[in-house]
């Protein structure tokens, strides 16, 4: 796989795997049985319970919540850190 590229502007959480992959350049179908594509599977998992969490916390759907702090980094696949604190707040309306 190639380089992670981060995304610039502010934007809310995502329930939709291609959506969040397109975030790092990346289809689902870039993905194969290589270490890289595992730990981003899991990572995927990981985003997807700390987005749930925020939203439960917030009363808010994932386009209206953002993860920061220590979870910032599974925004973009392929940045995730593991067993950190979860941070999230909501995104402005437009």
């Amino acid at each position: 796989m190639k380089k992670i590229n981060p995304i610039s502007e502010i934007v809310g959480e995502t329930t939709d795997v291609e959506s969040w992959l397109l975030r790092a350049g990346l289809k689902f179908s870039d993905l194969g049985d290589d270490a890289a594509s595992i730990a981003i599977r899991k990572q995927w998992r990981e985003y997807q319970a700390a987005v749930h969490r925020c939203c439960v916390t917030l009363h808010q759907p994932p386009l209206r919540v953002q993860l920061s702090g220590d979870y910032a980094s599974l925004r973009i696949p392929g940045g995730a850190l593991t067993n950190c604190a979860i941070a999230c707040r909501v995104v402005p309306s437009p």
